[in-house]
């Protein structure tokens, strides 16, 4: 899968360019599982060696694989996770990260953001299978999926005040997520948490054994699946303006929204073929009463 280079405020080649192009060419895995009710695709971070640590080269690829994807109308899911049984994202790879200059730096914090916005505004649920350490930019970008499941050995953490950094980018979003006490205790002392006080705080939604995440997130599948597509859709964008609108504002939007459902058609497909089902129950429970 391509991907575009970084973008650099001047136009000569820098350090980390010349890092970037020699970087390998799967450190994203994209996966499509093909249903009857549509396409559910899943995205890998594989550098397992590393923690699945996000270089340059892995955050541009990721955002050029989410920007491809955004526009594939039949998909319905997005699954995103680390490869291995040990890592989900174990922050920003260190070597590079020590090694920035000022331009490098600043070039890098934008990439962070445009990675973890890209999983915010995604179309479609997001889904985040955390298997491991989640620590740094890989709890900010898991913190901006819609649904998050993690793996009893997994462990969470915002370590950059340890590096000498300020947590920054989609940091912003954890004190929705958690609370702003425990989100100003995470940024400040860098301390990692483990996968019960993640769950206790909520900014996991389902705590399990490594075994069965899958199953959870094939459960979220199913649930998400039997919804409208359209419908999920609308809600996913009624989701993003509730975060940036009054009570009111969001009671209008959300107004339009049902407006524009009619105009997919799905409220006269789906509810007809709720009443219909539940017609049916009731026909078969008479005929068990007989």
């Amino acid at each position: 899968m391509s991907s575009k280079s970084p973008r650099f405020p001047n136009n000569e080649p820098s350090r980390l360019q010349e890092r970037y192009m020699q970087d390998p060419q799967d450190l994203i895995l994209v996966r499509h599982d093909e249903r009857e009710e549509g396409r559910v695709t899943t995205v890998t971070f594989n550098n397992p060696e590393k923690r699945n640590s996000l270089s340059l080269a892995g955050k541009n690829r990721f955002i050029d694989t989410l920007a491809k994807l955004r526009y594939d109308e039949s998909l319905r899911v997005l699954i995103i996770t680390g490869a291995g049984d040990k890592s989900f994202i174990g922050g920003t790879d260190l070597p590079q990260l020590a090694s920035f200059n000022l331009e490098e730096a600043q070039a890098s914090s934008n990439t962070t953001h445009r990675m973890c916005d890209a999983v915010r505004t995604f179309p479609v649920p997001v889904i985040a299978r955390i298997n491991g350490f989640c620590f740094g930019s890989g709890m900010e970008l898991a913190a901006c999926a819609d649904m998050r499941v993690g793996a009893t050995h997994s462990r969470f953490g915002m370590p950059e005040t340890r590096m000498g950094l300020p947590s920054g980018m989609e940091a912003s979003v954890l004190p929705r997520l958690i609370g702003w006490g425990k989100a100003c205790e995470l940024v400040l002392t860098g301390d990692h948490i483990d996968a019960d006080e993640a769950y206790r705080i909520q900014y996991l939604q389902r705590l399990v054994p490594y075994a069965e995440l899958d199953a959870v997130v094939e459960a979220w599948v199913t649930s998400l699946l039997a919804c409208g597509p359209q419908a999920v859709r609308l809600q996913k964008r009624l989701i993003l303006d509730w975060a940036t609108m009054s009570v009111t504002d969001g009671a209008r939007a959300g107004i339009q929204a049902v407006v524009d459902a009619y105009r997919t058609g799905e409220p006269k497909q789906y509810i007809s073929n709720f009443i219909e089902r539940k017609k049916q129950r009731e026909q078969e429970r008479a005929k068990v009463g007989k």
